[in-house]
């Protein structure tokens, strides 16, 4: 029988009848590929983009920070968002079941999900404290705006003034705005009543880390309503989720121009915007700049999370990826650069009514959010409005990072397991995760949350990312085999991976990942917030944190290597390496070219990629040997002219 009739024949499927797809594969799952692409970006633009990139600009001298950005773009971050949606497509599996490409790494995968849940506990506090905002901002006056309330302190100074201002209507409240920028200038000391709301209010926050206190039942609430919605555009997996999508990555944009127009034509925010663009040239030959970049260009686009071999598994084989890296990568940085624009502005405002530098305007990290910006939102006319689109706006930045989070656990699990139940109760499993997350969340809602919010933040999803990613590197180009790979790649796409992209998965992007690493060990201090310095036993939770993910990687190598079979421990190290027969095309009809199964009399298997050709001549000689085996057994007949039958075995007489 020809080879060619053996194409697609796999898993038991019998020759000469239609090759059937497999049910259980999810190729093709989004509606179009729109869907994917409006998932894509609502994963890697989040609320990073929105507070973490201005930040970053802030702290480095504003378009310092703008060139390290776009250079670390460029050489890294497309390059690898290209190689994790190109790796899920082209298996269709998620972050676990894509990492037959070389067992002995599947631990890489298993770290993968240890960052997701970390990410996704933390990541929906944050979102359920957007979730408080918002209802609280439906009412006529923001509960921020003065100084006269139970939680406020001696040092409070509003810059609309005191409380004997609280009875003047909102139309009066922007004449007021003069007189409360000279009592505020004139203090020594200066307390924002949204920073004192946020502190003694929202998180009413202990002394310390390890002083939980009362859980804060409003926000504990939230952290239930996030969590609800979360699962309930989930409910049916990407067919659902890609519908919502529709909205939740496109309505931010919406709000963000909404921002940028009324921002821009506030006084001072030209100040703003030149400290934004203005670089301090000194700071470009820093290398903490440099670092920052890269980090920065690293965590927005969620290389490493898994959320985008996950998302990409649910593609159609034969869909352009490379072409959806591109145009993902660069919205993200768009959005972070857009983001940039209409806080510098406000912040321009801000400093304005203050007299005093932009650069001393805001705090760092969550502060930006929810210090600064509804500081800033009580100066604008019909404040609440402005509020709510705000932090709804946030909602749902943070809603599509959280929804690819959840579906990578869920996809990981279903696709380890892989029973017949759990197939087809996929949404328990989401239910089930949900359930979990909330309540590994509620110790984040107690008046040492934050602590805890951000010990998380600065450990269980930074250092380990780095090393996840340069492990994945090297496995895919190294141990697999970048030949294979690019070969790979073309096999789906129709073309070969770019020049560009070969060199930078080669070389240029490990060697940046470990320049990452080496800022990240020189450069570590301890984190503080504001001026509370965490104490050690907490920074060793933290390691333990960060450790947890990486250590799934030499653990799961190990066990590996002593399941495989060899006398030695070289022989069971090459054969954990090895692709995995079952690696390639989910799909039967997609396992052509050198994943098409070869096939002897009694069985038909599928070989592994870099056997192929060996075997393919293997088979060769052995139909030569059975064909002359048949020559010297089986007398030759020769047909005469007249009819007869000559045989050379037994000449006829009268021949």
């Amino acid at each position: 029988m020809e080879e060619k009739q053996f194409a697609g024949i796999l898993n038991g499927a019998v020759p000469g009848e239609p090759v059937k797809k497999d049910e259980n594969s999810r190729r093709g799952n989004w509606g179009n590929q729109i869907e994917f692409v409006l998932t894509s970006v609502g994963y890697a633009v989040g609320l990073g983009n929105v507070w973490r990139f201005p930040y970053l600009c802030y702290r480095n001298g504003g378009g310092a920070f703008m060139l390290p950005y776009f250079i670390m773009l460029v050489f890294c971050g497309i390059p690898l968002f290209f190689l994790e949606l190109s790796f899920g497509q082209f298996a269709s599996q998620g972050c676990l079941g894509v990492w037959k490409i070389s067992p002995m790494f599947k631990g890489v995968g298993y770290g993968m999900m240890v960052v997701s849940t970390y990410i996704g506990i933390y990541y929906n506090v944050v979102i359920c404290i957007a979730f408080y905002y918002f209802f609280m901002s439906m009412t006529n006056l923001l509960p921020w705006t003065y100084c006269n309330n139970p939680w406020n302190t001696p040092d409070c100074s509003g810059v609309l003034g005191s409380g004997k201002q609280f009875n003047a209507t909102l139309a009066n409240a922007t004449t007021s705005l003069v007189a409360g920028v000279t009592e505020v200038v004139n203090r020594t000391k200066r307390t924002s009543p949204s920073e004192e709301y946020w502190k003694h209010y929202v998180l009413n926050i202990s002394d310390g880390i390890g002083t939980f206190g009362e859980v804060r039942l409003p926000i504990l609430g939230c952290l239930a309503v996030s969590w609800f919605v979360v699962f309930l555009c989930l409910i049916r997996g990407v067919k659902s989720s890609g519908k919502v999508v529709y909205f939740t990555a496109t309505f931010p944009y919406l709000v963000l121009t909404i921002l940028f127009i009324r921002g821009i034509t506030l006084d001072g925010a030209i100040n703003g915007i030149k400290y934004y663009l203005t670089p301090q040239w000194q700071k470009v030959l820093d290398a903490k700049v440099w670092g920052d970049a890269a980090s920065q260009i690293f965590y927005s686009l969620g290389c490493a999370w898994g959320g985008l071999i996950t998302m990409a598994s649910y593609n159609k084989f034969h869909n352009n990826c490379f072409r959806d890296s591109i145009i993902i990568s660069i919205t993200n940085c768009a959005t972070s650069v857009y983001a940039g624009f209409v806080i510098f502005s406000i912040l321009g405002f801000m400093a304005h009514n203050l007299n005093v530098p932009v650069s001393e305007v805001a705090d760092h990290g969550p502060g930006l959010a929810f210090v600064a910006y509804p500081e800033a939102l009580t100066l604008l006319p019909i404040s609440p409005l402005w509020s709510m689109l705000f932090f709804f706006m946030l909602i749902l930045l943070g809603l599509g990072t959280q929804f690819c989070l959840l579906e990578t656990l869920v996809t990981a699990i279903v696709d380890e397991i892989g029973t017949d139940w759990i197939i087809r109760n996929k949404t328990v499993v989401t239910l089930s995760v949900a359930i979990v997350g909330f309540l590994l969340g509620v110790p984040l809602t107690t008046q040492a949350g934050i602590y805890w919010l951000l010990l998380m933040d600065n450990y269980a999803a930074s250092f380990s990312l780095v090393i996840i990613s340069c492990i994945m590197c090297i496995c895919v180009m190294y141990v697999y085999g970048h030949k294979n790979y690019f070969r790979d790649v073309e096999m789906m796409l129709g073309f070969p991976p770019p020049l560009f992209f070969k060199v930078c998965w080669r070389f240029i992007s490990p060697v940046i990942i470990s320049c990452i690493m080496i800022f990240t060990v020189i450069q570590y201090k301890p984190i503080t917030y504001n001026n509370y310095t965490f104490p050690n036993w907490s920074l060793g939770v933290g390691f333990c944190m960060a450790m947890s993910s990486v250590l799934c990687i030499p653990i799961y190598a190990l066990y590996k290597i002593s399941r495989s079979p060899g006398a030695t421990f070289r022989e069971r190290l090459k054969f954990a390496c090895r692709a995995d027969p079952k690696w390639g095309p989910a799909l039967q009809e997609h396992r052509t070219g050198c994943y098409a199964p070869l096939v002897s009399e009694d069985t038909v298997e599928s070989r592994p990629l870099k056997e192929k050709e060996e075997l393919k001549e293997e088979l060769r000689e052995e139909l030569k040997e059975d064909e002359t085996e048949r020559k010297d057994d089986i007398s030759l007949t020769i047909q005469g002219s007249n009819g007869s039958t000559n045989t050379h075995n037994s000449p006829n007489p009268s021949a």
